[in-house]
């Protein structure tokens, strides 16, 4: 169960309100007339909603408790040399993304293809990825297939795997794996401990989660769909920032997004709802028709929310699973991951830093930013340290792939999201028990109404489809 693909299939399989083709570039609307609508949060899910709210003709308010755009997409600049930027956020524009695109041609951005994993770093061995492919080379794990880094457990759900008929009507002995999780499905399955350890490093990551965390009925969805992240997904950018599309957005909106305004409290019945939040100091409030709700659930749960919504919807709120992640941007003088005899310049690891790779390939020499992606425990053990001691760990892991690494550094730039108060997670993941948890996430509760990734699937895709959905809800009237 990755964060894009997957998860998109498992929207679908859900029940999920997914937009055809048709509905662009212009939603239908029903609406009676002119309406007061208030969306909280300015990630790309509440931006989409409220451009195309506006873009219909209704009276669009936007809260942010942050001073910018964007969410959990973060470009950051400041902190680098030669005009160097980092991704420290939200990251993959996958080519089959369709809102992402659709948006970014509509604002004349452009997306960058990816370079493709072509290295792995496991147990102290440095392997090219063509090797472990062509089978000059294999992986130091017991009991996994040649020529493959991605889907070594999948011959231990097979079995289950071939009982899926239909996705969107699964057997009720695929149903309560629900109850399970990776581990105990993998471990009731004959999985040697090996075949766990390199999951926790591949999909597992992906999901930010532990695999005793995750739902085997999930892992086993994603075996069965027709394609799932593996180490050569597209996973491109936009040029020069993904900060870009989400300032696009707000451009559009103009000074209908409100800045620094946090909310506190939200009161709402049927005729509309009232708005609590703080502007310099002091409570204020607006009222609205509708109201849409576009931030992390993990947030949402410590809002007052008076009276509270149905029981099922509390109960997703308050346990909806979110993982750990942390990225580290690490500046170098020179781009020795380029040089021959390295590994590679995207590189899968089971360091503390798992995946690292070249953020600055769509930039000239000869200094770099070599990124780390890492999750769940090894997000939280460096992000207990303080800062000093988060850099010196980052580099003391680089120079387990790159021994030459020291020779270079010139610092990093480091965001643990889990840290981060208007996030407090990374994104969304399906816990055991959780398998409706998307569907019922996304059904309004009256003229409240709600987006983002938790609605659909982890992405920046996901987010803006599910910000489209929700105008399309409000639009059909």
């Amino acid at each position: 169960m990755d964060r894009r693909t997957f998860l998109r299939s498992s929207a679908l399989s859900a029940g999920g309100m997914i937009l055809p083709r048709a509905a662009w570039p212009a939603l239908s609307t029903n609406a009676p007339g002119r309406e007061r609508i208030v969306v909280v949060g300015a990630g790309l899910a509440g931006l989409a909603a409220a451009y195309e709210l506006d873009r219909a003709g209704h009276a669009v308010t936007v809260l942010e408790a942050r001073s910018r755009p964007g969410g959990r997409v973060r470009t950051w600049r400041d902190p680098f040399a030669d005009g160097l930027y980092a991704e420290m956020g939200a990251e993959y524009v996958d080519a089959s993304d369709e809102y992402d695109h659709r948006y970014c041609r509509e604002f004349g951005l452009k997306v960058l293809t990816a370079k493709l994993y072509d290295g792995i770093f496991v147990r102290g061995r440095p392997i090219p990825m063509a090797a472990l492919k062509s089978g000059e080379a294999s992986l130091p794990f017991e009991g996994i297939r040649s020529s493959e880094l991605f889907g070594q457990e999948m011959q231990y759900t097979r079995e289950l795997v071939e009982k899926i008929r239909n996705p969107e009507r699964l057997p009720p002995e695929i149903l309560k794996l629900d109850n399970l999780s990776v581990v105990e499905l993998l471990l009731e399955n004959g999985a040697p401990e090996d075949i766990i350890a390199l999951y926790k490093y591949t999909n597992a990551t992906e999901s930010t989660a532990r695999p005793e965390q995750m739902s085997a009925l999930g892992m086993v969805k994603a075996h069965a769909a027709t394609s799932a992240f593996n180490e050569a997904v597209d996973e491109g950018r936009i040029f020069g920032g993904n900060d870009q599309l989400p300032k696009a957005f707000a451009r559009a909106l103009a000074d209908k997004v409100l800045y620094n305004r946090p909310v506190q409290r939200i009161n709402w019945n049927d005729a509309g709802a009232e708005v609590f939040f703080t502007e310099n100091g002091r409570v204020q409030s607006v009222q609205a028709s509708r109201l849409v709700l576009a931030l992390p659930f993990s947030v949402l749960r410590n809002l007052q929310v008076a009276p509270a919504f149905s029981a099922e919807k509390m109960h997703v709120i308050r346990t909806l699973s979110y993982g750990h992640v942390m990225k580290v941007a690490m500046q170098f003088r020179e781009r020795f991951w380029d040089r021959p005899g390295s590994v590679g310049q995207r590189v899968f690891t089971d360091t503390r830093l798992r995946r690292l790779y070249h953020m600055s390939i769509d930039q000239p020499g000869p200094r770099g930013i070599l990124m780390s992606f890492t999750a769940a425990e090894d997000a939280e053990f460096l992000g207990a340290l303080n800062a000093e001691d988060r850099q010196r760990a980052a580099l003391a892991e680089t120079v387990k792939v790159w021994p030459e690494a020291a020779n270079y550094w010139e610092g990093a730039a480091i965001k643990y999201w889990n840290e981060d108060p208007w996030v407090r997670g990374s994104y969304s993941f399906l816990g055991r028990g959780q398998k409706d948890f998307r569907q019922l996430a996304r059904i309004p509760e009256g003229v409240v109404h709600f987006a983002g990734e938790h609605t659909t699937y982890a992405s920046m895709n996901g987010a803006i489809e599910s910000g489209v959905r929700v105008a399309q809800e409000i639009l059909s009237g």
